[in-house]
């Protein structure tokens, strides 16, 4: 079925995802275009939310933790810890040296590196729906394991961002105003 039900193909939900797909980047790349105020008080924030939210979605159907599912979901909670932190560092930080406002800015290579993992992620989709049942693996640990890679994903990008902010806004009152 080319394009149908498995969702293997280029078929009419694709397209209408790959659409909205390449909105959204061209909305990320205008927003993206400018550094913004980065409030590493409230970097914790929206990794709590995901964090919830998993949770809420394994305690609503828990997985069936066999000894495959569980190594699924580590190595996808393992594999969003990694890119995690290698995203927080694409992302650049600056500190203003009169006010120590700190700004960041998502490098093009940040946005890149997520477009990357859009695509890897259809492609392990379109992998999955064909080869699932014949390499007997439990679909519902895929699923938990793309929400534990999101997880770890945020939680350990805001972590690497929260360490460098800080460790630049140190630096940065150590250093002698100019304007003193």
């Amino acid at each position: 079925m080319p394009g149908g039900a498995t969702g293997t193909g280029i078929g009419p939900q694709n397209i209408g995802l790959l659409i909205g797909m390449a909105v959204a980047l061209a909305i990320v790349l205008l927003r993206n275009r400018q550094a913004r105020r980065l409030r590493v008080e409230i970097l914790w924030i929206r990794p709590v939310i995901f964090l919830a939210l998993t949770v809420a979605s394994l305690v609503a159907e828990p997985p069936i933790l066999t000894p495959l599912a569980l190594v699924i979901m580590v190595v996808g909670l393992a594999l969003g810890c990694a890119l995690g932190w290698q995203r927080g560092r694409l992302m650049h930080i600056e500190v203003d040296q009169a006010t120590h406002m700190l700004r960041s800015k998502a490098s093009p290579l940040g946005l890149i590196f997520i477009v990357v993992l859009l695509v890897a992620r259809f492609g392990l989709r379109a992998v999955m729906a064909q080869y699932a049942r014949e390499w007997h693996l439990p679909f519902v640990a895929v699923a938990d394991a793309f929400l534990l890679f999101l997880v770890g994903l945020l939680s350990v990008q805001a972590l690497e961002m929260w360490l460098r902010a800080n460790r630049l806004l140190t630096e940065a009152r150590a250093m002698p105003s100019t304007f003193d």
